[in-house]
């Protein structure tokens, strides 16, 4: 593949905007490095001949968005063979296992593909998947191995050959090691299943992965094991706990105590918000919980807290489409994240801390990898208000997405007035949102 040409992108607010104000930026790409950001109308010590010129126009200039966890290899399937009719993770579990045997590996990588050209478009420039290995073909494992994803499992004990499964799954090409222990028959075989876990990620030096606590059960309590092994095993900064709803159910002294845990060991925390706030207080009658982790409390104690997407349109969530922002949107309201700096706070959980997570820079400064977007907005709280469209995406110094703005008007007697969807009075750089894309 041709190296990428030069590229100039100027008048862009950039992320983090509250470090920046209403300042706007020029950047200078060359290859895949960002090789000069300064103040709008600076100008670099050279401009390539062959440069390429994007004006931001004042709008948000974004790192990659980050999905931290979604399930490719069931994504797209809602329908097959039937659809949800109670919307309880009991049928989609059902399902699934109906749908399995018939999986082959081209529909699989046909569904995961188009998943992944929609979350692109839309500004994710990582996308961690997990994936069932609890099938004796692994035939959603070898398609996903082809597109270099990660790994999760149905219970690796109670399924027959699951440690086998698992050691032939990585051997595939999965890059993680994953688990969801509170579906083991018993609670001793869940803390095997844990151990396990982490055996096998030392073994074959990987991060870890898994599903931790989802459900409503307050005694579910795996995620303290996890922890515990991460810390006794030196491996803080390399594991990931996706949902932990449990723990929205635990008693407040029990959760102080667990958070501080988690905080000691490194672990990132991943909450699921589009899934959880409808799989999640499913027995309850009233009050119904809400069903996600407390995402507050874990930010506040300085745990790293990400948000993944989780479904698009399979038989627990028969909704989304793949927008991060979306996901977030989801979450800024169920966890009560509204605050003016908690909304900039909640932010980061789609942007560096999954970049975090997963070990992977996310930054926009000189000499950083040119992977970027930019947003039909201000700010990172017109982002999650506005949900805009991803005017321009770049990855490692490339254009790999385009969008072309929404324009809207209404007409008042005899006149035509667009409508932007933004305060007259707000104080912004002066472009129009949805008038023209940034060229």
């Amino acid at each position: 593949m041709a190296a990428p040409a030069s590229l100039r992108v100027t008048n862009a607010r950039l992320h983090p905007t509250p470090e920046h104000g209403l300042k706007t930026y020029d950047l200078l790409v060359e290859g895949d490095r960002i090789t000069s950001l300064a103040e709008a109308g600076s100008r670099p010590a050279r401009i390539p001949a062959d440069v390429r010129e994007i004006d931001a126009q004042g709008r948000f200039l974004s790192p990659p968005l980050v999905d931290p966890h979604v399930h490719l290899d069931i994504a797209l399937t809602v329908g097959q063979p039937r659809h949800n009719a109670t919307g309880t993770l009991i049928e989609a579990i059902q399902i699934w296992s109906e749908l399995k045997p018939s999986l082959t590996v081209d529909e699989v990588k046909a569904r995961a593909l188009e998943v992944i050209r929609w979350e692109v478009a839309q500004g994710t420039g990582f996308i961690r998947s997990h994936v069932d290995v609890c099938d004796p073909n692994l035939t959603a494992v070898r398609a996903l191995s082809e597109l270099r994803r990660e790994v999760k499992e149905d219970g690796v004990l109670s399924f027959p050959q699951g440690k086998e499964l698992m050691r032939e799954a990585m051997r595939l090409g999965c890059e993680v090691v994953g688990g969801i222990p509170h579906y083991e028959w018993t609670r001793e075989d869940g803390i095997e299943e844990v151990r396990f876990i982490f055996d096998l990620a030392q073994e074959l030096g990987a991060p870890v992965d898994l599903h931790c606590d989802e459900t409503d059960d307050e005694q579910s309590r795996f995620l303290e094991h996890v922890a515990a092994h991460t810390m006794r095993r030196g491996m803080q900064g390399r594991v990931v706990a996706g949902h932990t709803t449990a723990m929205a159910s635990y008693n407040d002294n029990y959760a102080f105590k667990l958070i501080q845990i988690l905080r000691r060991a490194g672990v990132t925390i991943v909450a699921n918000p589009l899934d959880n706030i409808v799989l999640q207080g499913r027995f309850d009658t009233y009050p119904k919980r809400r069903g996600v982790t407390r995402v507050k409390e874990l930010d506040a104690a300085g745990i790293n807290v990400a948000c993944g997407h989780d479904s698009v349109m399979d038989p627990c969530y028969p909704l989304g489409r793949g927008s991060m922002i979306d996901a977030l949107s989801m979450l800024v309201h169920v966890a009560q994240m509204t605050g003016r700096d908690e909304l900039f706070r909640a932010y980061e959980m789609v942007s560096c801390n999954p970049a975090r997570g997963a070990g992977r820079p996310a930054s926009i400064e000189e000499g950083a990898c040119a992977s970027f977007v930019i947003f039909d907005c201000d700010d990172e709280v017109d982002a999650i208000r506005l949900r805009p469209p991803a005017l321009a995406v770049v990855r490692e110094g490339r254009v790999v997405a385009r969008t072309e703005p929404a324009r809207t008007r209404i007409f008042r007697q005899d006149r035509e007035e667009p409508v932007t969807f933004t305060p007259a009075h707000s104080e912004r750089p002066h472009h129009q949102h949805q008038g023209g894309n940034p060229n």
